[in-house]
C-alpha cells in the first residue's frame, strides 16, 4: 500500500543542536510541505563512458526533477540546464564486443560508437521506446515500442518491425463452409478468382521469405486472445508471445467521487475492482519461429504440481457449507480447475517474466499460479517446442511478491534465481541440465542481485549483520565466500559501473534522505558527493530512534522496534503516557538504520516525546526483512499475530520505561490504520484511544492480488475475510476512535471508513469521529491536509491518552 523510500545510513549525520539552542517543535512546521526538510537523491546511473554519474533531485515547490551530473574523480557536481540536459545520456547497455552502447533518453533511442564517441539518434517518435538491447552478433540494435519490437541495422541505418502480430483469423486460411463450397463447385469463375488470389498470396510469401528488405509477413493469432507481452530473442530467431483471453471480465469497478473540482461539478472516476470479483486473466505463451514463420503453443501442463489443488481442504469446507445452504450454483463455481491457471511474473520493467541468454539460444520463463501458492521457472526446448521445468517454489500461504528475480550466467547454460525455499530469500544457480547450488545461505534476506559485466561476481543487498542493517555484499558467481563491500547499515540501492570497478550507492540515516556515494568494488575509497538536507531542518535536535528487541510472549522470538524517548529516560512506574505508531503496507520494514518513508510520522513522534510521551514503532509479524515464516504468520488471520506483537510492545513499555498501561494510544495509516482499528475492536480497553488513517476496514472491498495472496478469494474462503476485517468486530468499540480518510483515495476507498462509521451509528457507539479530506488520495499531498489530520490526532491523544486516569 505504501512504498518505501530509498534508505541507508549516511556519513552525513544530522547532528543535534547544542543544548538550549535547538528550536522547539510545533505541528505547523513538521507538517509543512516536506521540501523544508531537503530532498532525496533519485535514480543514479553511470554515463556511457563510466566517467560521470547522473542523478535527479526534486525542485523546491515543484514536482519537476532536475538532472545533475557529478564527476566521481573530481567530486564536482552540477545541475544541468535545459540545453545541457538535451546533450545528456540515459542508462546505457552495451554489445557483447563492447563496440557500441545504446540508451533511452526522453523516450527515444540513441546509439553510441564507443571508439569514436559518435552518437546517433535512432528514433524520434511521439510514443516512448524502451528495452534497448544489441543482437547476439552486434549488427543490430533491438528495442520495443509498447509490445512491438523493432530492429535497427547499424550498418544500413534501416529500422524495421521484427514481427507483425495480428489478433484475428488468417483470411487465407479460412475454409469455405458448406454453402461456400457449393458456390465454388457450381461456378468456374469463382474457382478461377480464388486460384488467382491463392497464387498471388503464395508468390508474396515466397518473395518475402527470400527478401530481407521487406517487412515481415503477419502472424495471425486468432481473435480469442489479446497480447499481454512479447519478448524477442537476441539472435532475432525467436519471439515469445504472452497472451490472455480477449474478453476477460475484469469485474465491476467502484467509483471514486470528486466533490471539489476545478469545474465546479461533481465528477466520478473508476477505481480498481474488488478482490474476488474476477481473478487476474490467465496467460498463455506462444513460441514464434520468425525464420520459418511458424508458431507453437508452450503448454504448462508438465509443470510439477500444476494439477494439484493446494486449497483442497478450504474448498471442500466452503462447498459443503454452500450445498447445505441450498446454493448449488455457487458451490459448483468453486470447482477446482484441472490445470491451475498461471500468469507470468511481472518484472520491474513491466515486461513479462522472460529472460533470454545473451546469445539467444536459451530462454527462461517464470510463472505464478493465480492461486498464489506456486512459482515455477522453466527453460525452453526449441527443438521440441516445449517447456522444461527447472525450479518450483511452493508456499502453503503465498508466494512473495518480491524476491523473484532470475536470469542467466554468462555461459548461457546456467540459471540464477532468488528463492525463499530455505525460509529466507537466498541466491541460487542451476545449470539447465544439472543440480541446484546455493550461493548464499543463512537467516537473512538477499535482494537486488546484480551480475557483474564480466560475469565473475554477484553484487547484492543483504541484512546479514542484523535484520535492520543493510549493505552491499558480493559472492563469486560460481560459489564462494560472501564478502561485505559497504558499511553504511542503511544502504538500499546501488549501480555497478560499466567497467566493474566502482559502485554508486544511495544510503541514508534516520533524518538524512538518500544521498549519493561512490566506492571501489573491493570496499575501498568511499567518497560522498551529495548533502541535500536543509539547514532549517538540521537545526532541530531530532531524537535518534533506538532499535530495541521486544520479547514475544507468543513464541515469535524477538520483535524489533524503534523506541523514541527523552534524553533522560528514567521514570517512575506507571507515570508516563505512550503511543504506538504502526507502519503501513503490512509487508514493509520500518525498523532500519535508514530514512523512513514515514517522515511526517517520525517528526510527529518527536513532537509527542517533547509533549511527554514515549513512542514505539514495531516491525510486527508480516513485516519485511525477517523471512517467510514471519511474513506468512498472518495467512488467513490478518490483524491477529500483529496485534499480539503490538500488545507485547505495550507490555515492554510498561515494564521498561515507566509507562502507565491505561495511558497508551495507537495510530497508523493504511495497514497501520487497519491495525489501529483491530487493536481497539479486538482488544477493547488495552488502548486509551486510536487514530486510523485511510484504513481498510473490510478486506472484501480491497484489491487483488494483495488481498487474495493473504486471504485467498472471498468466495472460496469467506471465513478468512470475516476473521480479518475490523467491521466484523464493530460491536466491541468502547475506546475513542478517530478515522481520517481521503475522499478520492483510489487505493483504500473512503467507503471502507464510511461503512464502518455507519455500523457504529447503528450500534449506538460513542466517541468515534470521522474526518474526510476532499482533495486527498491514499498518499496525502497537501500540507494543509497533513496539518489538519495530525492536529486532530494530537488533540485526541491530549484528551484521552495524556491525562492520568
Amino acid at each position: 500500500m505504501r512504498r518505501l523510500l530509498l534508505a541507508g545510513l549516511t556519513a552525513f549525520a544530522v547532528l543535534p543542536a547544542a543544548a538550549g539552542t535547538a528550536p522547539k517543535l510545533d505541528l505547523e512546521t513538521i507538517m509543512a510541505n516536506p521540501d523544508w526538510m531537503g530532498h532525496e537523491v533519485e535514480t543514479p546511473y553511470w554515463s556511457v563512458d563510466g566517467r560521470s554519474l547522473y542523478y535527479r533531485l526534486k525542485r523546491d515547490g515543484s514536482p519537476v526533477r532536475d538532472l545533475y551530473r557529478v564527476d566521481p574523480a573530481r567530486g564536482a557536481s552540477s545541475k544541468l540546464d535545459a540545453a545541457a540536459t538535451a546533450h545528456a545520456e540515459g542508462p546505457a547497455v552495451y554489445d557483447r564486443a563492447h563496440r557500441y552502447a545504446a540508451y533511452i533518453f526522453h523516450g527515444d533511442v540513441f546509439l553510441v560508437e564507443l571508439a569514436s564517441g559518435r552518437c546517433t539518434q535512432v528514433t524520434r517518435s511521439s510514443l516512448p521506446e524502451s528495452s534497448p538491447r544489441f543482437s547476439a552478433d552486434s549488427r543490430t540494435l533491438q528495442f520495443r515500442e509498447s509490445n512491438s519490437w523493432y530492429v535497427y541495422d547499424i550498418a544500413s541505418g534501416v529500422t524495421a518491425p521484427v514481427a507483425v502480430l495480428k489478433f484475428a483469423d488468417d483470411p487465407q486460411a479460412k475454409k469455405p463452409d458448406a454453402l461456400g463450397q457449393q458456390q465454388l463447385d457450381l461456378f468456374k469463375s469463382l474457382r478461377e478468382d480464388k486460384a488467382d488470389k491463392d497464387a498471388l498470396h503464395a508468390n508474396e510469401q515466397e518473395l518475402a521469405a527470400a527478401d530481407p528488405s521487406r517487412a515481415p509477413q503477419p502472424f495471425y493469432l486468432g481473435d480469442k486472445q489479446q497480447l499481454a507481452d512479447a519478448e524477442l530473442s537476441p539472435d532475432g530467431h525467436w519471439m515469445l508471445v504472452v497472451t490472455q483471453p480477449a474478453h476477460h471480465d475484469d469485474g465491476k469497478a467502484p467509483n471514486v467521487i470528486h466533490f471539489v473540482t476545478d469545474t465546479g461539478y461533481t465528477e466520478t472516476e473508476a477505481a480498481r475492482t474488488y478482490v474476488g470479483r474476477n481473478d487476474p486473466a490467465p496467460q498463455s505463451v506462444l513460441l514464434l519461429d520468425l525464420v520459418a514463420h511458424k508458431s507453437y503453443p508452450l503448454s504448462t501442463d508438465k509443470l510439477p504440481g500444476i494439477k494439484d489443488d493446494p486449497l483442497q481442504a478450504i474448498r471442500a469446507k466452503t462447498i459443503a457449507q454452500l450445498q447445505q445452504a441450498g446454493k448449488g450454483d455457487d458451490a459448483r463455481a468453486l470447482k477446482a480447475p484441472d490445470v491451475r491457471p498461471v500468469t507470468l511474473y511481472s518484472m520491474d520493467s513491466g515486461s513479462a517474466g522472460i529472460v533470454w541468454t545473451d546469445d539467444g539460444r536459451n530462454a527462461a520463463l517464470e510463472f505464478l499460479a493465480i492461486d498464489n501458492k506456486d512459482r515455477w521457472i522453466a527453460s525452453v526446448d526449441f527443438t521440441h517446442h516445449t517447456l522444461v521445468p527447472q525450479h518450483r517454489l511452493h508456499n502453503d500461504a503465498w508466494i512473495n511478491w518480491i524476491f523473484n528475480e532470475f536470469g542467466w550466467l554468462k555461459d548461457g547454460r546456467t540459471l540464477w534465481y532468488l528463492s525463499e525455499e530455505s525460509g529466507y530469500s537466498q541466491l541460487y544457480i542451476k545449470p539447465v541440465d544439472g543440480a541446484t547450488k546455493a550461493l548464499t545461505s543463512g537467516k537473512f534476506e538477499v535482494s537486488q542481485p546484480q551480475l557483474s559485466n564480466d560475469g565473475k561476481w554477484f553484487y547484492l543487498r543483504t541484512n546479514k549483520t542484523a535484520p535492520y542493517s543493510y549493505d552491499i555484499y558480493r559472492v563469486p558467481s560460481n560459489g564462494g565466500e560472501l564478502s561485505r563491500i559497504t558499511r553504511y547499515g542503511g544502504m538500499d540501492q546501488f549501480v555497478l559501473s560499466p567497467d566493474d570497478t566502482q559502485l554508486a550507492v544511495l544510503h541514508s540515516s534516520a533524518y538524512v534522505l538518500p544521498q549519493l556515494a561512490v566506492q571501489n568494488v573491493d570496499g575501498s575509497a568511499p567518497r560522498e558527493f551529495t548533502h541535500t538536507m536543509k539547514p532549517g531542518f538540521t537545526a532541530y535536535a531530532w531524537i535518534e530512534p533506538k532499535i530495541v528487541e521486544v520479547p514475544s510472549s507468543h513464541g515469535a522470538g524477538v520483535i524489533y522496534a524503534k523506541y523514541y524517548g527523552p534524553a533522560d529516560d528514567t521514570a517512575a512506574p506507571a507515570s508516563r503516557p505512550a503511543v504506538l505508531f504502526v507502519h503501513g503496507a503490512g509487508y514493509l520494514q520500518d525498523v532500519k538504520q535508514a530514512a523512513t518513508y514515514y517522515q511526517h510520522e517520525q517528526l510527529f513522534n518527536n513532537l509527542l516525546v517533547q509533549q511527554g510521551y514515549v513512542v514505539l514503532d514495531m516491525d510486527y509479524r508480516a513485516s519485511e526483512g525477517y523471512g517467510s515464516a514471519w511474513r506468512t504468520a498472518i495467512y488467513r488471520q490478518m490483524g491477529h499475530p500483529e496485534l499480539e506483537d503490538l500488545l507485547d510492545g505495550k507490555a515492554w513499555l510498561v515494564k521498561n520505561h515507566g509507562v502507565d498501561p491505561k495511558r497508551v494510544g495507537i495510530y497508523g495509516g493504511s495497514y497501520g490504520g487497519f491495525m489501529t482499528e483491530m487493536a481497539l475492536l479486538r482488544a477493547p480497553g488495552e488502548f486509551a484511544a486510536g487514530a486510523a488513517q485511510r484504513p481498510p476496514s473490510d478486506w472484501v472491498t480491497y484489491n487483488a492480488p494483495y488481498t487474495s495472496d493473504i486471504l485467498n478469494d472471498p468466495q472460496l474462503d469467506p471465513e478468512a475475510y470475516k476473521t480479518s476485517s475490523p467491521i466484523t468486530y464493530a460491536e466491541n468499540l468502547r475506546d475513542p476512535l478517530l478515522i481520517n480518510h481521503g475522499l478520492i483515495d483510489d487505493n483504500v476507498l473512503a467507503s471502507d471508513s464510511i461503512r464502518l462509521y455507519q455500523r457504529f451509528v447503528e450500534l449506538h457507539k460513542k466517541n468515534f469521529w470521522i474526518s474526510l479530506y476532499p482533495l486527498e488520495r491514499h498518499e496525502f499531498e497537501h500540507a494543509d491536509a497533513w496539518y489538519d489530520e495530525y492536529r486532530r490526532i494530537d488533540e485526541l491523544f491530549e484528551t484521552w491518552v495524556k491525562p492520568a486516569r
